[in-house]
């Protein structure tokens, strides 16, 4: 049995026709509504599988939760809306683990299937390749903003079934095309999954400041003041790979930063085909799907931002 890391997941290899990923992840409420974290939490955990282009089989549930406090109907919908997810993936749930814990927080170990031969990374992108992002950017000072009460339930609302969608069909019609590399953005923003695939496969990559597709209301509430923790540790961690002659400052560049849950995947494919993929993932129902930028030869520093 071989075994390797990738990314978040643990990958054992059984043969030359099948390989077990394995990956754990859990997050705190993002929204107050306990069925809506639940499908959210299940999504952000199931896209590790897909990332590396396998297909999720079992899960377990992991749940720290203070019965006590909250009460047993808010983590029965929570459980319930995991479970949803779950079975949308064409998983099975198979039991989990549960902790008193006075912070919420809820995911799900899952493990998946690929071949050994299709498994995808984050360092395989090669130069003539373009890359396409499949989900807006914005969760994070959303998210916040309405905990501060920027942000009213009635204006988050309307995204959430696109943030809590599977990578699912996304991976499916990627599939069908020559994909280099991919990965799904998480809490280390756009700039920061950019520049791990960037250094991963010793390439450069231009950035299209005005390709990227964000949620509603997102800028807004960097203007108003709002933000998050991990924008700042996002900003230093790619300071000094990021090169841009553009006017962006202050509130409209924290978008860059901003951390995502249950993100969009980034898939690297040679240009020829990229807008083919894009419009063949937006006729799937993949509406964000965006060519956000290029691989070109490794050049210092690693990301150019046009």
């Amino acid at each position: 049995m071989g075994y390797e890391t990738s990314d978040d997941a643990a990958v054992y290899r059984l043969s030359d026709d099948i390989a077990v990923i394995s990956t754990v992840d859990f997050i705190t409420p993002p929204v107050d509504d306990p069925l809506w974290f639940g499908r959210i939490a299940a999504a952000n955990s199931l896209s590790d599988i897909y990332a590396m282009g396998g297909r999720p089989v079992t899960a377990l549930n992991l749940v720290m939760f203070p019965p006590k406090k909250l009460g047993m109907e808010i983590l029965r919908d929570i459980l319930r809306g995991g479970h949803e997810k779950v079975v949308e993936a064409g998983a099975s749930l198979s039991g989990g683990h549960s902790v008193d814990d006075e912070e919420p927080k809820y995911g799900l170990a899952v493990t998946g299937v690929v071949s050994p031969r299709k498994i995808l990374t984050n360092s395989g992108a090669r130069p003539g390749d373009a890359l396409i992002l499949t989900k807006p950017l914005g969760t994070g000072v959303l998210f916040n903003a309405r905990r501060s009460g920027r942000l009213p339930w009635s204006d988050l609302e309307p995204i959430l079934p696109q943030v809590a969608a599977l990578n699912r069909t996304a991976l499916e019609v990627a599939l069908d095309f020559e994909i280099h590399s991919c990965t799904d953005i998480t809490g280390f923003g756009i700039l920061g999954h950019v520049l791990e695939m960037a250094r991963g496969s010793g390439a450069g990559i231009e950035l299209e400041f005005a390709a990227l597709p964000v949620y509603p209301n997102a800028v807004a509430m960097y203007r108003k003041g709002e933000t998050t923790g991990s924008n700042r540790p996002n900003r230093e961690l790619v300071e000094g790979f990021l090169q841009t002659s553009l006017g962006i400052e202050g509130p409209d560049k924290q978008i860059l930063f901003d951390p995502q849950t249950s993100g969009g995947l980034l898939l690297s494919v040679p240009e020829t085909r990229a807008e083919e993929l894009a419009g063949r993932l937006r006729a799937a129902g993949v509406a964000a799907a965006s060519i956000i930028g290029r691989v070109r030869a490794h050049t210092e520093p690693a990301i150019r931002l046009l």
